[in-house]
């Protein structure tokens, strides 16, 4: 891949500041996309993400706001605008979970998923396609999960915003494809994050042990497929939910 593939574009990443969002926001000031990082209320991470972008010889600025709120979410992408003039990039990576067995689980736990996994994509899409629609361009990657594909026990909140962002990704692919706008989602299995780091042994076991490669994947294996479907070279793909979970989900 040309090493500055994404020169003089803008990137929008939500939830921006860490975990695999982090990594998204980095490799694509690699390939020089001007970046927004996007957060809630990691100040300080978004703000160190936004000096690590800027040594890599490309802008950045840190956006505050919630995107499961539809104003909030009009504000970041004004915001990103605002800066860069344009706004060809979107990546909808903000994402929360509230784990539990589906007969005990809150009904605040399951709504507070839904609105931020799902509705939260839903907010920025809607405002960023008017930009797009304008500019007749675009690229939007939402990230998605394997759970939205196959379920998983004491999840039924995610998997079912996750599987939601696969639908929605399909019809704005639809909707958006005759203005030049692509719309696709990757799907990550187990990735190394914080929250493999805490499974128990015997955890991580069962879940190696449904992966035929073998390993968990790491944030950069998601980077790199977002990456190349933030350039031209994924120009004849949308609509598409690209699994990256070294062979979970075959």
């Amino acid at each position: 891949m040309n090493n500055k593939i994404l020169q003089g574009k803008t990137a929008l990443i939500t939830g921006g500041s860490r975990g695999i969002g982090r990594v998204i926001a980095l490799k694509l000031a690699e390939l020089g996309a001007n970046i927004v990082v996007n957060y809630k209320s990691s100040a300080n991470a978004a703000e160190e993400i936004v000096k690590n972008v800027e040594s890599k010889g490309t802008k950045a600025i840190a956006a505050q706001g919630d995107v499961s709120s539809f104003t909030d979410a009009e504000k970041i992408i004004k915001t990103a605008v605002s800066e860069f003039g344009a706004l060809d990039i979107l990546v909808n990576n903000a994402g929360i979970t509230a784990d539990g067995l589906l007969m005990r689980m809150k009904e605040e736990d399951f709504d507070k998923v839904i609105e931020v996994n799902l509705k939260g994509a839903f907010n920025c899409i809607r405002h960023a396609s008017k930009v797009m629609v304008k500019q007749r361009s675009g690229k939007i990657i939402n990230i998605s999960s394997v759970v939205g594909i196959t379920g998983n026990a004491g999840q039924a909140n995610y998997a079912a915003a996750k599987a939601g962002v696969i639908g929605l990704t399909k019809s704005a692919a639809k909707e958006l494809a005759s203005r030049g706008i692509n719309v696709n989602a990757v799907a990550p299995g187990f990735i190394e994050t914080d929250m493999t780091d805490t499974l128990s042994e015997k955890v991580r076991e069962g879940a190696l042990g449904s992966i035929p490669l073998k390993r968990f994947g790491k944030a950069e294996d998601v980077a790199e497929v977002v990456a190349f479907l933030s350039s031209d070279n994924s120009s004849y793909i949308t609509g598409q939910v690209i699994n990256v979970d070294g062979g979970m989900v075959i």
